[in-house]
């Protein structure tokens, strides 16, 4: 996939991983504002931290729900953020083939038409309406994607007891037929059109109906559907930091964690709901979002594995500092040091005494000083003034030919 500019340029497949923050919260939460609807605001301030951030690699699709703009033009908005606050790839509408096409043509103007014809840049997002069906909404989206060569990432979402049986092998078999149709289906519209497994599953507490992330079982699918993806040579949507918790707290972490490193683990390319994710994807929060790209650092970090060479095997430090001695000082630590460790944004190593004096702030509060920091210092990507002009009067031109509608 391909952005404004090169830096911004990602591979789907293969070795790499791509980081994609969360999609389609209606609600977004901070420590002063609590839990509210999410606003155009709120949609334009988590594609800029994501244009910030190194570890996000794409710039997500619907990161937020702006519930404050009528519900057949929200979409243009959202793609304008995307395409002016941000350089990295992205994903359009989908929630009708009008509004797909909205999507292709603002990245066409962007882009250039040529371009896009032979360039991935925009994504669809296709749910399969488990379980075994896909409605026409989803179908017309996927199949204006496919036309223009452009991605769609193929994704059952099913609840074991709900959407699909509740044994994870018979889950895995469905899951594993709802993405094949799908994929073969943009095959037959344009073969070759970029595609991704983008398989989601996961357990219910069967007592209540909600939702449950993390959970064995869950993650044992997930590993299971790695295995698939990998015989079939496609690249696998899989993973997220995500959670069931309500707020930024054990449980929040805990569940994060755990689908998250399984996700790495079973060979995730394409890692949506990355960063943000709370309350089961009804919520993207503040400060989950930079909490979890924290670990989206970390985990960066790990998936280069050990480089082995004359320098990390670091005989000179040895023969330095000698036997019974410490390495703090020697020539080796100190050429190394900015780089041999990941360093956390977020973690506090300091004394008890330290902390404290420094307002005893949890990860919460630390989060809730970082993104309010990364806000302040955003400075929009540079955009050709004709570019966006264009953009404009397409949005104004397609806002104007209908009225607004609220549901």
């Amino acid at each position: 996939m391909f952005g404004r500019n090169s830096t911004s340029d990602i591979t789907v497949g293969g070795d790499s991983v791509v980081f994609v923050p969360a999609y389609g919260p209606p609600f977004v939460s901070d420590l002063e504002g609590g839990r509210r609807y999410a606003t155009i605001v709120d949609f334009e301030n988590f594609v800029k931290l994501t244009q910030l951030s190194p570890w996000m690699h794409h710039s997500g699709g619907t990161i937020c729900e702006p519930v404050d703009l009528p519900v057949n033009k929200r979409h243009l908005d959202m793609v304008y953020a995307h395409l002016r606050y941000s350089t990295k790839p992205f994903m359009g509408s989908v929630t009708s083939v009008e509004r797909a096409e909205d999507s292709l043509q603002m990245a066409r103007i962007c882009y250039g038409t040529d371009y896009l014809d032979n360039h991935c840049v925009i994504q669809g997002n296709i749910n399969v309406n488990s379980p075994l069906v896909f409605d026409r909404v989803m179908v017309d989206s996927l199949k204006a994607y496919a036309r223009a060569n452009q991605g769609c990432v193929i994704s059952p979402f099913i609840l074991g007891g709900a959407m699909g049986p509740v044994t994870q092998p018979a889950l895995v078999a469905q899951a594993l037929a709802e993405a094949m149709v799908g994929i073969a289906l943009t095959q037959l519209i344009r073969s070759g059109s970029p595609m991704v497994l983008g398989v989601f599953l996961t357990t219910m507490n069967l007592r209540t109906g909600a939702p449950t992330f993390g959970t064995p079982e869950a993650n044992l699918a997930t590993y299971a559907i790695g295995q698939l993806a990998r015989r079939l040579n496609l690249p696998l949507r899989a993973g997220g930091h995500l959670t069931s918790s309500k707020v930024l707290d054990a449980q929040a972490a805990q569940e994060s964690g755990d689908t998250m490193l399984v996700g790495l683990q079973a060979g995730a390319n394409f890692v949506l709901q990355a960063a943000g994710w709370l309350e089961g994807g009804l919520v993207i929060g503040y400060e989950k979002f930079v909490f979890d790209l924290d670990r989206c650092g970390s985990h960066s970090r790990m998936l280069t594995g050990l480089l082995v060479d004359d320098n990390t095997l670091a005989a000179d430090a040895f023969r330095e500092a000698g036997a019974g001695t410490n390495f703090l000082g020697v020539r080796h630590t100190m050429a190394n040091f900015e780089t041999a460790n990941y360093q956390s944004d977020l973690a506090d190593d300091t004394s008890f005494e330290q902390w404290s004096a420094d307002g005893s702030l949890d990860s919460a509060h630390r989060a809730n000083l970082r993104w309010k920091e990364m806000l302040a210092n955003y400075h929009p990507p540079p955009f050709e003034q004709d570019v966006d002009e264009e953009l404009r009067d397409f949005m104004d031109s397609k806002k104007a030919s209908d009225e607004d509608r609220w549901y």
